[in-house]
């Protein structure tokens, strides 16, 4: 056998792991080219035909919306979701003014279950372009985890992208990972 041909299969034998901030790539295609995601390619997409051993998605559940579709849609697909209420802060400003503000994002969620199955897998993908999993990226490596992030290019922090071992621009698929 070839040494391409036994990389080839190395490659196609990896145990990966996918970590879906919803929200970043819906706010994302959104507001760079006006359109919605197709989950289900972008799982396809970073999976290339390796292990899948889980793909989890990360949603905030937002108020006033029905998303009970959505979600099931994603199960359908193969994601493991996982749902989180926003938190609300209200608060008076000098003035008398009352300010609600609402913190709602699964930053720590997705570190902790990374970390958790970083001794099952050989490949993280992270589908986020959120600087913030710069320190999840580095604490992977330290474990022998090959770290893949998935997102648009256009709104990727360059520091995740820059210390990824591998950036996957998911513009490059077209048309593919757009509804």
């Amino acid at each position: 056998m070839n040494s391409d041909k036994k990389l080839k299969e190395l490659y196609r034998n990896q145990r990966v792991a996918v970590f879906l901030d919803i929200q970043n790539l819906y706010y994302s295609a959104r507001d760079s080219f006006n359109r919605k995601v197709n989950f289900e390619s972008v799982l396809e997409k970073v999976l290339n035909g390796r292990v899948l051993i889980r793909a989890i998605a990360y949603l905030v559940k937002l108020q006033g919306v029905d998303q009970k579709g959505f979600i099931n849609t994603l199960k359908h697909i193969g994601y493991q979701v996982r749902v989180k209420e926003p938190k609300i802060f209200k608060r008076l400003d000098e003035y008398g003014n009352l300010w609600t503000t609402i913190k709602a994002d699964w930053d720590m969620g997705i570190a902790m279950d990374a970390i958790s199955l970083a001794e099952k897998i050989d490949v993280a993908v992270l589908a986020s372009g959120d600087g913030d999993f710069a320190d999840l990226v580095r604490y992977l490596h330290t474990k022998g985890v090959k770290v893949e992030i998935a997102a648009f290019k256009q709104t990727a922090a360059k520091e995740l992208i820059e210390i990824a071992d591998e950036f996957i621009d998911l513009t490059a698929f077209g048309e593919e990972v757009f509804l």
